[in-house]
């Protein structure tokens, strides 16, 4: 009997997510972006002091730490006082020991709140205590907010005189948005993830009348193996991109028929060498004060 169809829990999320970077350019992308513009937008932070909002999630809190030593590269001898925001105690002790062996950290603490997004709003409002500050990043952490816009308008508020608001998220020009738009129906319904690209939260921010630049970086996800019958690896590729448990075991033929044919379409992906590359083209957004 085929088990029913169910959604990724945390942990197994987090294991499709590993799949995913192992093939993926994202952390490449990241690094260049950090490299061309982070120095940049790091810069302007107050000369003896700073203070940074970072949500922590496994497999991107190296980026994390990747854009504490641009700052103290920009800023030498600041003091920076980060806050992690992450839900899991197990990826809050992850981090936590990420942080310990990075010995090249100085003057750097850390304050760690095992809350979601919501809640840590919400503790802070209930607290009245609204701590501002120079440097605050969304990565990749919005489709799994129930309130965008509301979540977005309170922690712009949040920033501090001359801060920054880093939002990155999936480009309109990606597989993913192609894929959303045109071929919903080969997704199943088990993903409770929302749907976003990076035009919905400029729709947001301009709304919001809040200034932004957008920045567009190329990222590519080599998924040749979700073509292949019983490979591992290709079979969490696409728990990943259905949010599915054991997608390629537990859904319909004619769905999974349906997928892979959507996966090989111009619109989402490339074939390079007689591999398949999707686009993983990302948007990231730096909003002002």
């Amino acid at each position: 009997m085929i088990p029913p169809m169910r959604s990724l829990t945390a942990e197994e999320y987090v294991e499709a997510f590993k799949s995913f970077l192992d093939h993926s350019t994202e952390h490449q992308c990241m690094d260049e972006f950090n490299r061309e513009l982070m120095p940049n937008i790091m810069a302007g932070h107050r000369v003896e002091h700073a203070s940074l909002l970072l949500w922590g999630f496994p497999g991107r809190s190296e980026q994390d730490l990747k854009m504490i030593r641009i700052l103290q590269a920009v800023r030498p001898g600041v003091l920076i006082d980060t806050e992690v925001i992450e839900p899991n105690p197990q990826h809050v002790a992850a981090y936590k020991e990420l942080v310990t062996q990075a010995a090249d950290l100085q003057n750097v603490s850390f304050l760690w709140h095992q809350l979601t997004s919501s809640e840590y709003e919400q503790q802070v409002k209930e607290k009245g205590t609204h701590k501002k500050f120079d440097f605050i990043h969304m990565i990749q952490m919005l489709y799994r907010v129930e309130d965008i816009p509301n979540t977005i308008k309170f922690f712009h508020s949040c920033l501090d005189l001359h801060g920054k608001l880093l939002i990155i998220i999936l480009s309109d020009s990606s597989g993913w948005a192609s894929l959303w738009k045109r071929h919903r129906d080969c997704l199943p319904s088990t993903d409770s993830g929302h749907y976003v690209t990076s035009s919905s939260i400029t729709d947001v921010l301009k709304r919001l009348g809040v200034e932004y630049h957008v920045h567009e970086f190329p990222s590519g996800w080599d998924i040749t193996e979700c073509f292949a019958e019983g490979d591992t690896v290709g079979g969490l590729m696409m728990d990943f991109l259905t949010g599915t448990k054991n997608f390629l075991g537990t859904a319909p033929p004619a769905l999974r028929q349906r997928l892979r044919e959507a996966l090989c379409q111009p619109e989402c992906s490339s074939t390079r060498d007689g591999r398949v590359i999707f686009s993983n083209n990302l948007s990231m957004i730096v909003v002002e004060s």
